[in-house]
């Protein structure tokens, strides 16, 4: 059954219930105690604090959007690009492209004018919906997207250029559009986040949407008393799928513009809000601010908070136990997923394994996974031998669009490779060890940065670390600690290598350098910037020759 069905059910069943609330703590920062006369006076939606939507009035404005894509003449399995950040309309729109028959294409918001040209281009869209932030880069390159029919803008005083979302919107029926949409149909494309190079475009359908929601409400259990805080952007798979088991339960989502600390808390504490999932870098901010005396969690209502939900990148088990020491009323899921499946759910932790929290756990619900070696055999348990993670379900892409060979590479046999090096034990449960790419060969011997990121997360003196391979004429590569350090702490190099040697001999840095941790917005390092950055981005072997 399309995604779809579950938004006019939902909006049937309970027309009334809030579905959707959005939530900027910045407004009401800059109005200071006047923001609550403020939010009643507001008229313009992207300067008001807090904004809801029913399940009715989200399937009306679903509807509508259909309506107005069917009216300018837009086919099924048109292409129908959104460029938003996070806001009370960003799903709505999308509901909208899919009720239409067409696909819709979310673009990464951090994507510069040439990145969104390529994307557009790449996926064949033919409309691009756009918001204020992006005004400057797509009237960089309005001139030269041809293919590109409409530009619909979400926001005030619309460019000269595009149609106003705003103005038109209410113009068109808020009836089911006609349109028959089936799981086989093509549904959205998603793009990789870029960390192993430039962007590819993935396509799914309906199934495999649908699959990914139900996953995701089968392993968190969320019911319709369920209210889930949304603070990852939503073009991302991780943050719509794990939004999809409110649209399977019916429940209600908040959706928070920022991710300071207090903001966090304190929107859970306002909104009631039962699970959160965060990105390792804002739970151990939320710690960090606790630790240090500028949060005070008694000052926040958070008895309501059920489950705190993580992922997007390996997650340090050292946080994990510091996070339970500060709540221990909190279950606990640690989720692994790509875009090409869809987002997470492909393995996960499980609230019941907490005891196995060094693991990234069991193959989700649906799932199949396998730990392969490069001739393809499966690596043996015994041992926990390190392979290539597969995996085999409804929710695996139909291929990368336009992309055959890459699509023939990643896909043999039913199986998603995925580029993941892994190991399994005894029990069934796997640990994700690195990407392939990520690898560093040092001596002939392979070392997993994942691994030894873990080991210096452990020093209290540092907030993150990256670990990448650097150039070196006698070993190939050398391991590199690019490490951040907490705000009012100090380390030096001294320090850490002596604290390194805890590891083994050859796992050991060679090299330091104290420095910020890019991230991009799905919360993964970004590795290449670095490697960029600090080794010019140039191939080992060229760097040696030099």
């Amino acid at each position: 059954m399309p995604s779809t069905d579950y938004l006019i059910m939902n909006a049937a069943k309970q027309p009334e219930r809030i579905a959707l609330v959005e939530v900027n703590p910045a407004i009401r920062e800059s109005h200071g105690d006047n923001w609550r006369d403020y939010e009643l006076v507001e008229t313009i939606p992207s300067k008001r604090y807090r904004r809801e939507l029913t399940w009715r009035a989200f399937n009306g404005l679903a509807n509508r959007f259909a309506h107005m894509l069917i009216d300018a003449g837009y086919e099924p399995n048109a292409k129908v690009a959104i460029l938003l950040m996070n806001s009370l309309e960003w799903l709505p729109i999308y509901f909208g492209v899919l009720k239409a028959g067409c696909v819709a294409v979310p673009l990464n918001y951090r994507y510069t004018a040439d990145e969104i040209k390529y994307c557009l281009e790449l996926s064949d869209a033919e409309a691009l919906v756009y918001g204020p932030e992006f005004i400057d880069r797509i009237d960089a390159i309005a001139g030269d997207i041809p293919q590109i029919r409409d530009l619909i803008f979400v926001g005030e005083d619309c460019p000269s250029v595009a149609t106003s979302y705003q103005q038109h919107i209410n113009h068109y029926s808020a009836d089911e559009p006609d349109v028959v949409i089936s799981d086989e149909d093509n549904a959205a494309i998603y793009f990789s986040s870029g960390t192993t190079g430039f962007p590819k475009a993935i396509l799914h359908n309906h199934l495999s949407l649908m699959q990914a929601g139900i996953c995701e409400q089968h392993h968190h259990g969320q019911t319709k008393d369920d209210t889930f805080l949304c603070i990852p952007p939503l073009y991302h798979t991780g943050a719509k799928i794990h939004w999809f088991g409110s649209l399977v339960s019916g429940s209600s989502a908040v959706i928070l513009r920022g991710v300071r600390p207090d903001w966090i808390l304190q929107t859970i504490s306002e909104e009631h809000c039962t699970i959160a999932w965060l990105l390792v870098p804002w739970a151990q901010d939320i710690l960090d601010a606790i630790d240090s005396g500028e949060m005070d969690p008694s000052n926040y209502r958070l008895d309501q908070w059920r489950l705190m939900h993580i992922g997007a990148q390996p997650v340090p088990p050292s946080l994990v136990r510091r996070w339970l020491k500060v709540f221990p009323h909190h279950l606990f899921d640690n989720n692994y997923g790509l875009s090409e499946g869809m987002g997470p759910g492909s393995l996960h932790l499980g609230i019941e394994n907490i005891d196995h929290v060094e693991t990234n756990g069991v193959p989700g619900w649906g799932w199949e996974a396998d730990i392969r070696r490069e001739d393809g055999t499966s690596v043996n348990h015994d041992n926990e031998e390190v392979g290539e993670l597969c995996l085999k379900g409804n929710c695996v892409m139909l291929e990368y669009y336009n992309n055959p060979e890459a699509t023939a590479e990643a896909i043999r046999d039913g199986w998603l490779y995925t580029g993941d090096m892994a190991k399994i034990d005894k029990d069934g449960f796997i640990t994700l060890v690195d990407r392939a790419k990520d690898v560093i060969i040092s001596g002939g011997e392979n070392l997993y940065p994942v691994q030894i990121e873990t080991f210096i997360r452990t020093h209290d003196a540092v907030r993150d670390v990256a670990v990448i391979g650097m150039p070196d004429a006698r070993l190939g590569e050398i391991a590199c600690a690019v490490i951040e350090v907490k705000e009012g702490h100090a380390c030096t190099e001294d320090e850490m290598r002596t604290f390194c040697e805890e590891l083994p001999r050859y796992k050991r840095p060679r090299q330091y350098i104290f420095a910020e941790v890019p991230r991009n917005s799905t919360g993964k390092i970004d590795k290449p910037a670095l490697r960029k950055r600090y080794t010019g981005g140039s191939v080992v072997a060229q760097e040696i020759e030099q």
